[in-house]
Order: structure tokens, then sequence, then C-alpha cells
């Protein structure tokens, strides 16, 4: 401000105080900090913490709309929010806007496939004890995504411990931790546990009257009831899912259900309506440019085709679908389902030597991401290759490779 210390001081200081408060020697008092703002054409907050009270109120207002693109899917648009005020973020010594700020970055980072950079952000941060527990979560899909699903089930269980007492905030992150760990149960195949976390992110979020949440809870609650083969149950869930989003307007996940509507539709042996509703999924993953999406949908579609014996056609899905995954490392689970059909598209045509390229291609996508029940999908279609080929033996021994993997979902389907 130009002011000299004396100056500064006028009639309430003396100039050795203010030189005090300079270097750190004394520490001004509320009173003394009230008469001290104004004169130095500041406020209170920015003496204190280094972050004026209208640069806080900025980047809460940036960290709110970053959070409504996400939930919009418009993750590009929601990082440029975020970077605009990431200089008050570095700025506040307090870290009172960090863990939230740093939450709202690492998602959206994670939704656009840049886990490297979502992690890197989560591992430094050193949020408020409040944001612990979403950090804690946040690292846990960082874990899942990259197929480290041990890593990923352990850091869901000590989010949980964080997530303090039970309010509506905290209810939504319970929710959101409950839904993601059933996918890690799902993916050990232990579907007990997986029904149970689905049941309580359910309740959850209905208990924090969170309709974004509810539906993905119950999204989730379809796709572990159909793996149980509840496909019933599972087609009730996802239609519940889909109605509440439509609701809240969000057209790429009401894709995301039709495309699930439309595998159950198969499943229950319609697979005229099933194409019917994954035409309009896809129409709706191309209207939102998601190119994950359209792919799982080209893959449910090249599924369906190929059941109809219309293996030109599935060959050609599938192969647009892998072109659209572009082997994105956090979707090596659907890449592998993709290798799969078309290597199935391709021994129905007599391509031995092209389909076994592919199954191979699909193992070791499955290996990649741990996932014993599809090792033994592709290991079922190996010993089809093989019969194909009337080498008996290496059939029988792929085919009992599948049954020994297959054996605890065997066990489970006896038991219910």
């Amino acid at each position: 401000m130009g002011l000299t210390q004396t100056t500064l001081a006028g009639e309430r200081f003396s100039k050795e105080y203010v030189s005090q408060m300079e270097r750190g020697k004394t520490a001004p008092s509320a009173e003394a900090l009230a008469w001290l703002a104004p004169r130095l054409g500041t406020d209170v907050d920015f003496l204190t913490t280094g972050t004026s009270a209208p640069d806080r109120e900025r980047a809460e207002a940036a960290i709110a709309r970053a959070e409504r693109l996400s939930d919009g899917h418009e993750y590009a648009a929601a990082l440029e929010e975020l970077d605009a005020v990431a200089g008050i973020i570095e700025a506040d010594p307090d870290g009172r806007l960090a863990g939230s700020w740093v939450a709202a970055r690492a998602w959206a980072l994670i939704q656009q496939g840049e886990l490297e950079g979502a992690s890197e952000l989560l591992e430094r941060d050193a949020s408020a004890d409040a944001d612990a527990a979403a950090i804690v979560f946040l690292r846990g899909v960082v874990a899942y995504k990259r197929s480290e699903v041990g890593e990923a089930t352990r850091l869901f269980g000590e989010a949980l411990e964080l997530a303090g007492t039970s309010d509506t905030a905290g209810d939504r992150l319970r929710s959101d931790i409950f839904s993601w760990r059933s996918r890690c149960h799902r993916r050990s195949r232990d579907w007990v546990a997986a029904r149970e976390d689905v049941s309580l992110a359910i309740e959850f979020a209905e208990s924090s009257d969170d309709a974004r949440r509810t539906a993905y809870a119950y999204f989730q609650g379809s796709l572990v009831h159909e793996r149980m083969g509840n496909w019933l149950r599972a087609r009730r869930d996802a239609e519940r899912a889909r109605v509440l989003f439509v609701e809240i307007g969000d057209r790429a996940n009401v894709g995301n259900m039709l495309n699930n509507l439309g595998g159950l539709a198969h499943l229950l042996g319609d697979s005229d309506r099933a194409i019917e509703l994954l035409d309009e999924s896809f129409r709706i993953a191309v209207e939102t440019a998601s190119a994950p999406a359209a792919a799982h949908v080209l893959c449910s579609i090249a599924e369906v085709r190929l059941a109809r014996d219309e293996l030109v056609e599935a060959e050609r899905d599938a192969r647009k679908a892998l072109d659209l995954f572009d082997g994105r490392l956090d979707y090596l689970h659907g890449i592998g389902l993709t290798q799969l059909t078309l290597g199935r598209a391709l021994l129905a045509q007599g391509r031995s030597e092209e389909a076994e390229t592919e199954i191979r291609a699909a193992e070791i996508s499955f290996a990649r991401i741990s996932s014993p029940g599809h090792e033994a999908a592709a290991a079922l279609l190996h010993g089809d290759l093989a019969a194909e080929r009337g080498a008996t033996q290496e059939a029988a021994d792929h085919y009992r490779e599948a049954a020994t993997a297959l054996l605890p979902d065997i066990l489970l389907s006896l038991a219910d």
C-alpha cells in the first residue's frame, strides 16, 4: 500500500510494534487485525490465513460448479473451473479448501482415465481430517481402476472407518464407498458380500435423500443380481435406476441403464427387445460423446448378434468397440469381453487362427485385472477352438480348467 511503518502505526501502535508484527515476533490481537485490515486494503481473513474472504468465496463457488459439471459428465470443463482457482488453494495455509478442491479434481481426472495424475494429486494431498475419508475413498477408486482389487478393498474399508459420525454428507460418502466396494467383491466373485454392500449403499443414499446416489446404488445392485442369475430382480433394480436418472436429467447414465436392460432382455430370451434398447443406448452414447460407453454398448450388441448367428455383424460391432476402447487400462474388463466376443464370432466363421489371437488377447486382459470368472470363459472358448481342430485331449483340459474356475459360482447357485 506504500505505507511506512510509522504511517501504518498511526496513533494506535508504535513503529516498533509494527516491525515486530512484520517479523513474526508479535502476534496481533483480533482487535488489532480488525483495525489494520481496512488500512491495508484487505480483510481479516487475508491477514490471518493468506486468503481473502472474496477469494475464498470465489474458490468455494468454483469447486461447487466443478462438482456440478462432473455430475453432468463434463469433466474437462470441471478441470478448467478448478484450475482457475488453483492459486487461491495453494495460498490457503490452513487447508480448509484444499481437501474439497483435491477431491473434485481427482474425480474429474479419474473419469477421464488420467489415473496417474489423480494418484499423484491424492498422494501428496495433506487435507484436513474432515476430508481424509473422501481422499482415501478416491485412492481406492484409482486402485480399482488399475485392477488392484485387494488394495482397493483395503482402502475402501479404511475410508469407512474415517467417515466419522452419521450425517447427510457422511451418508453420501458411505453410499459411494459401499457401491464401489461392491465392485471389488463382484470382481472377486464374492456375491454375498457384494449384495450386502449394495444394500448398504442403497440405504445410505436413500437416507440422505440423494437421487443420483440412489440411482447409482440400484445400478450396482442390478449388476450384482445379474451375476448371481437373479435376472428378474436385476431388471427391476435397473429400471428403478433408469427412472431416477431420467428424473435428474442424467442422459449418460440413462444410456448406461438401457445397455444394462438390453443385456437383461437378451438373457431373458427377447433379442428383438434387446436390440431396440441397445440401439437407443448407443444413440445416447454418441449424443453425449462418450466413447467408452459407446464401446460397451457395441460389445453388448455384438453378443446379441452372435446369439442370432449374425456373425459378420457381430464381428464388425466388436471391432468397432475395440477401436473405441482405444486400449484404455481403466476399461480392461470391457476390452477383454469384447475380445472374447470377437473370438467367438471368428471361430463361428471357421477362422480359427484369427479367433485364437483374440482369445489369447482376452486372456491377457483378464489376467491383468485378476478376473478368474472371465478367464474361465476364455478357457471354455479355447476348448471349443481345440475341439474344432480335433484336439480332443486339449479341449478336455481347457474345459476342466474352466469348470474348476467356475466351481465357486456353481456351489453358490446350488446354495441359493
